[in-house]
């Protein structure tokens, strides 16, 4: 029997927008989005990253991140400074730091949540297999 692709992509496509509903919602309890709380996380990985790399990070264009990091300077959440020409590198404040941890602490229970249906050996899969699939493996 074939897989019919067509189902399968639209059912990641479920899974995917069923999760932004659910950590955006959750998320909300901290007065951030879950757009807010991807750049923070994506600035704390990458310490000193301008704005083009922060936005292929987070899946943004480098306009839309721009907009994003002016919200949350103005918001005290990063600071953004002078590097090597005219890139601009990115810093969490502490309010940035502590809006970063309160989100993963909401993110641990949204997140088993909505991984519950699934027991560990199948989450292991489904994650080798979406690495696999986006050559993140």
């Amino acid at each position: 029997m074939t897989t019919d692709l067509e189902a399968l992509g639209l059912a990641i496509k479920r899974a995917q927008y069923r999760n932004h509903r659910t950590m955006d919602a959750a998320l909300r309890e901290i007065g951030v989005s879950l757009v807010q709380w991807d750049a923070l996380r994506a600035i704390d990985r990458m310490p000193g990253a301008s704005g083009h790399e922060l936005a292929v990070a987070t899946f943004q264009s480098d306009q839309a991140f721009g907009t994003l990091a002016s919200r949350l300077v103005d918001r005290g959440l990063i600071t953004r400074s002078a590097g090597r020409g005219r890139r601009l590198e990115h810093t969490l404040t502490e309010a940035g730091k502590e809006a970063l941890a309160e989100g993963r602490r909401l993110s641990i229970s949204v997140l088993q949540d909505l991984f519950a249906p699934l027991d560990e050996a199948q989450r292991a899969e489904l994650l080798r297999s979406l690495r696999e699939l986006t050559g993140n493996a």
